[in-house]
This record gives structure tokens, C-alpha cells and sequence, in this order.
């Protein structure tokens, strides 16, 4: 049995991983500083797998902690690395915070687990910014960032690239997501966002049950067949078993060579209108929403060819938008009822 370290594993994307890690049959460890998660998720991830995992409450920018860790547990064959702030507003008000966080991480585990090892990366579509065409495909041009969060994005496939381009046991993939929405099935795990939500669909749930004011959607004078503007929205079950695929592909050593990088989407897009539509169909609950003016930075639209991870990696979206809003809104009424 194949031992994975999971950074970031308490978080929304990493928990949902674990699971999907454990079904698969892997051994799992976490490591998470709990700065943007709660130590409550190892008590929800045991009542959905049985399973106590091992957890370490570690700090990756700590140097000297990371490699006492790397040294106390030399079994470990594969790392997936999710541990990064991630919030686009809070990076462009601290960058340096950014900058540090996501480069020391991703720094420390690359020099203290210097031995053969598979590393899969959480990275994002924010590096293709408004791409030239769509669907867009792993082989479009990097754009000039629009927030110092998606520049960390950026120049950590970069230093990925180049580290695995001279370390030959380094066998990378860089997993680009597009917009993870959804909770588990069982609403025992979902996303859990310190204060306003950023990202659109908690802030729908949230103002559906009452924790927030009406939704704003930001412009709807877009080109695009309802004016607002377009995302390509996964569920996080699909994309948590994308990452087991990434790690089976590497295992197995099937990879083309030991950097490669895949978009994770479902190859549609869906509007924000669509998305509230969707929501108040499945849950039978009626949103208060206004139209508003277009935020800056935003794009207009953005989804993703996912043909190379379906033929290569053998992994394909299965959950739908009415599956990602029904499970959103159960886990909604679970954290409701059972606070954090």
C-alpha cells in the first residue's frame, strides 16, 4: 500500500481527496497548519471512511519542521500538494503573504523529500487568464497573471518545470482546475470559507439560509448568451478522484515524461445565471439576487478542452451542475445545524 503525504488535507479540495485516496487503497497522511481549515474535518473524514488518518499539525514554511518530517517518515512514495493561500482578493491586499506562503511550501518539500518521489501540484486555469480561444487546451499560452495568487500559480509550475528538468526521480503533474464546486455526498465535508465567501456558489448557499444578504452577479452585459460571465464548474468528488488518477499515472509510470500538466474541468461552461437557476430548481429555494456592475480582473468567460486528461490520464467529470448545487446546499444545512 503506497503511503501519500496530502498537504492542505483538512481544506475543501485536500479532504475530499483523502477520501477518495482511501477508497482507491492508498495510506494517507496529512499535514496542515490549520490556518484556513478545521481540526473537526479528521473527526468528519473518520465518520465517512472509518478511517483515523495520521495528521501532523506542520507549517511547510518552516524549513528545519519539514525536514524533520520528510526524515521521520521515509516511506512515503507521493505527495500531493494542495497547502496555499488561494483567496484572488486577499493576494492583490497582501502579496508578500502570498508570495511566501505558496513558494516556501512548495520550496521546503522539493529539498527535504530529495529522493525519488511523485509529486502531484494544485494548480489553475487562472494561468491561461482570458484565454485567445476556447475550449482552452494545456498547450495555450500563459497569460500574464491578474492577481499575485495566480502568479504563485504561475511561478510554481515554473519551478516545478525546471527542478524536475534536472532531478530525474522527480515525477511531477500539475493538475490546472478549473472552478471546484460541491460537497460529499454524505454533507459530512464540503467548503468552508473564513468570513464572505469569495467564490460564487458558498455565497449562494450562505445567502440562501440566510447568512448573507442578496447575490450580486457581477455584470450582465457580457457577450455571452445571457450577459453574465461564464466558468467551467466541477464537483470536488471529481476532481478529488483526479488526483488519485494523477497518482496511479505516475505510479504506474506511464507518464510522457516526468513534468506534465493537465486541465481539470468538465469542458463546459456554465453562466452565473445558469448556476442560480440550477440551484433554486434542484433545491426548490427562490434567491434574492441583484445585477450589478462588472468587477475588475474579472474575464469574461473561460472553460476547458479536457480531452488530454480524458485519453491520458483516464479520468473524465461525472457529476453534474444539479449534483454539485444539491450537494453544496445539503452540506449547507449540515454545517447550519452542526456549527463549526
Amino acid at each position: 500500500m503506497s503511503k501519500i503525504l496530502v498537504t492542505g488535507g483538512t481544506g475543501y479540495i485536500g479532504s475530499h481527496t483523502v477520501v477518495e485516496l482511501h477508497n482507491a487503497g492508498y495510506e494517507v497522511i496529512i499535514v496542515d497548519n490549520l490556518s484556513n481549515s478545521h481540526i473537526k474535518i479528521l473527526t468528519q473524514l473518520h465518520a465517512i471512511t472509518g478511517k483515523w488518518f495520521d495528521f501532523v499539525e506542520l507549517d511547510l514554511q518552516d524549513d528545519k519542521s519539514v525536514q524533520d518530517f520528510a526524515e521521520n517518515n521515509t516511506d512515503i512514495t507521493g505527495i500531493i500538494h494542495f497547502a496555499a493561500s488561494k483567496a484572488v482578493g486577499e493576494s492583490v491586499e497582501k502579496p508578500l503573504k502570498y508570495y511566501k506562503n505558496n513558494f516556501y511550501g512548495l520550496i521546503n518539500l522539493l529539498t527535504s523529500f530529495n529522493k525519488e518521489i511523485d509529486f502531484v501540484f494544485s494548480s489553475s486555469c487562472t494561468v491561461y487568464g482570458q484565454p485567445d480561444s476556447l475550449p482552452v487546451t494545456e498547450a495555450a499560452p500563459v497569460k500574464k497573471a491578474e492577481s499575485p495568487y495566480g502568479n504563485t500559480k504561475q511561478i510554481a509550475e515554473e519551478i516545478l518545470a525546471e527542478t524536475a528538468a534536472v532531478t530525474p526521480d522527480l515525477n511531477v503533474i500539475a493538475l490546472r482546475y478549473f472552478n471546484p464546486v460541491g460537497a460529499h455526498e454524505t454533507a459530512l465535508i464540503g467548503e468552508l470559507p473564513n468570513g464572505v465567501p469569495a467564490n460564487l456558489v458558498p455565497f449562494i448557499t450562505q445567502s440562501a439560509i440566510g447568512k448573507r444578504g442578496p447575490i450580486t452577479v457581477y455584470g450582465n452585459d457580457y457577450e455571452t448568451p445571457d450577459g453574465s460571465a461564464i466558468r467551467d464548474y466541477i464537483h470536488v468528488v471529481d476532481l478529488a478522484k483526479a488526483h488519485v488518477a494523477a497518482i496511479k499515472r505516475l505510479e504506474e509510470g506511464k507518464a510522457n515524461s516526468n513534468y506534465e500538466v493537465f486541465n481539470i474541468g468538465t469542458g463546459r461552461g456554465s453562466s452565473v445565471l445558469e448556476i442560480i437557476s440550477a440551484f433554486e430548481s434542484v433545491t426548490g429555494e427562490k434567491l434574492d439576487y441583484k445585477i450589478g456592475p462588472r468587477r475588475a480582473g474579472d474575464i469574461v468567460q473561460i472553460f476547458g478542452d479536457v480531452q488530454k486528461s480524458n485519453n491520458e490520464l483516464g479520468w473524465k467529470a461525472n457529476l453534474d451542475i444539479n449534483e454539485m448545487m444539491r450537494s453544496a446546499w445539503e452540506w449547507e444545512k449540515y454545517i447550519k445545524a452542526n456549527p463549526f
